[in-house]
């Protein structure tokens, strides 16, 4: 009853709709506050950031120091909804995490562990099949930066998604609703839609929103059936992160000094969509398999306990 873990807190709408507004102007107007300093201070920074130039705002900065400073963002958010939940909600962020009895580290790991090793199997068996589409991207001093700032930061950048997403917003429209597969459709929604700003949307076109979706609803798909964070909180840090330190390319999100560069015309193909309808549904069976997940429709689909009916289990 992951939904449900809400109610160990205040659970009246006006606090949600409060908490997000909260949340959100602390990642999109305060967060930001050193990014835009820093870029309006160089020769040009005014330009770039009136015309929302991410490429330009990294090439001003240096692509760690853009990088670093992005990722600063999402830092200050995930403070903000720990603050909200805590002071607002006066709920624990172990409820908000998890319906164990303490956040499973090893579902974390071991989440984290798979997707890492797709990934790394992926790119690397693409550069073997096509070399011409890819550039040794190595400099030591720059690959370092990047792999500290990465290892540091982009796990918490993928850790206020989730707790977004699939924890104060999925437990919150939940309980509103009293009803599982609106939380999950709309989050799953929303995450796709919130990309629609990276840059590779621009080169590939409104197709690649498939995929974000997709990953919406499978990373809000495993948190409703093993009834916790955990194995979406490992999964999104695994992606972003190997993302980072493996493979860049001049069009994407992280334009950093990745391992390797993609030189290649970018084009919407098989590759973004192989993941959603094929990758993800064996995950999903091997995460079914490993956690023994039973009781499919009523988890994604059932309604929500009422407050009574949730304390009068829990107790």
């Amino acid at each position: 009853m992951y939904i449900e873990q809400g109610y160990k807190g205040l659970v009246d709408s006006w606090r949600y709709i409060v908490g997000i507004l909260a949340i959100f102007i602390v990642w999109q107007a305060l967060g930001p506050i050193p990014l835009v300093a820093a870029v309006a201070m160089k020769e040009g920074g005014l330009s770039a950031l009136m015309k929302s130039d991410m490429g330009l705002m990294s090439e001003l900065l240096g692509s760690n120091t853009f990088l670093f400073l992005m990722l600063l963002t999402f830092v200050f958010a995930l403070i903000a909804i720990f603050l909200v939940v805590k002071y607002l909600h006066k709920q624990s962020i172990k409820s908000l995490t998890t319906s164990r009895t303490k956040v499973d580290w090893k579902r974390v790991a071991f989440s984290f562990l798979l997707w890492a090793s797709i990934s790394v199997i992926f790119v690397f068996v693409d550069i073997y099949f096509s070399p011409e589409n890819y550039e040794y991207n190595f400099q030591l001093v720059p690959f370092i930066t990047l792999a500290i700032i990465s290892i540091a930061l982009i796990p918490l950048q993928t850790s206020m998604e989730e707790y977004l997403m699939r924890g104060y917003m999925m437990q919150g429209l939940g309980i509103i609703t009293k009803n599982r597969w609106f939380p999950l459709v709309f989050t799953s929604l929303l995450f796709g839609l919130m990309h629609i700003m990276n840059p590779e949307v621009d080169m590939l076109g409104y197709g690649i929103l498939v995929f974000y979706i997709g990953t919406g609803f499978f990373l809000g798909i495993i948190t409703l059936m093993d009834e916790g964070l955990e194995l979406a909180i490992g999964f999104h840090a695994a992606n972003n992160l190997t993302a980072a330190l493996l493979l860049t390319a001049d069009w994407t999100a992280f334009s950093v000094d990745s391992l390797y560069k993609d030189i290649s015309e970018p084009v919407l193909g098989w590759d973004m969509l192989v993941p959603v309808f094929v990758v993800f549904p064996i995950l999903l069976l091997i995460f079914s398999k490993k956690y023994g997940w039973t009781n499919w429709k009523e988890k994604l689909t059932g309604k929500v306990l009422s407050e009574e009916e949730f304390l009068k289990l829990d107790n």
